[in-house]
């Protein structure tokens, strides 16, 4: 009789610890379902600590390397199904820069400045500023403008893009029926940008 009741108390916790196993295993499972895969090589991360360079809009506070501008306006553009932007930064002095956002797939981030007498684009290599730089890319995108940017509403813009060795970039753009407008730019990376949104400023931020 103990030989019987004992079998049925093991095959009882058997069943229980089954069970459990099976809630555990099934809870695990619909966890996973609810969130999204996530890009191991994402900046989501870096994205809640220094804000979104994708959600820049006129207003806004960028500090690169140390150095703080106010997003004046931005260009939205595109190109067939190729989407990004470009934002006119202003600092204190009024110098004025722009800084291009991009995904290409990973975010891609630029400064751009002003580049007088580097000529039209056309030949395979531009020399300029002791640089030889090399043809990259070029093309047309229709655009849209925000804020103040200087430009008209919307329009279309021809582009051509020029990289050196060292990484350093160079870019030709024409607006409309303007004439061509140069602009050597550096790589940033993400460490280089910090985003504070309109309304706050970089001491409300440390």
């Amino acid at each position: 009789m103990l030989t019987i009741v004992l079998t049925i108390v093991i095959v009882v916790l058997a069943i229980i610890a089954v069970a459990a196993v099976v809630y555990v295993l099934n809870a695990r499972k619909q966890d996973s379902a609810e969130q999204p895969p996530q890009d191991p090589f994402g900046t989501g991360d870096q994205d809640s600590l220094r804000g979104d360079p994708r959600g820049l809009k006129a207003g806004d506070i960028v500090e690169i390397r140390g150095h703080s501008y106010s997003v004046r306006g931005s260009l939205r553009l595109s190109e067939g199904g190729w989407a990004w932007s470009e934002h006119l930064l202003d600092d204190a002095k009024g110098t004025q820069v722009w800084l291009s956002v991009e995904e290409d797939p990973d975010l891609e981030l630029a400064l751009w400045t002003e580049a007088a007498g580097a000529g039209e684009p056309g030949p395979r290599t531009v020399e300029f500023g002791g640089r030889t730089y090399t043809s990259d890319e070029s093309g047309s995108a229709a655009f849209r403008s925000e804020a103040t940017t200087g430009l008209q509403g919307q329009g279309a813009i021809q582009y051509h893009d020029y990289e050196a060795p060292d990484g350093s970039l160079l870019s030709f753009e024409r607006y409309g029926e303007a004439g061509w407008e140069a602009s050597t730019g550096e790589v940033l990376s993400r460490y280089d940008v910090l985003i504070y949104p309109a309304g706050t400023s970089a001491e409300d931020g440390r």
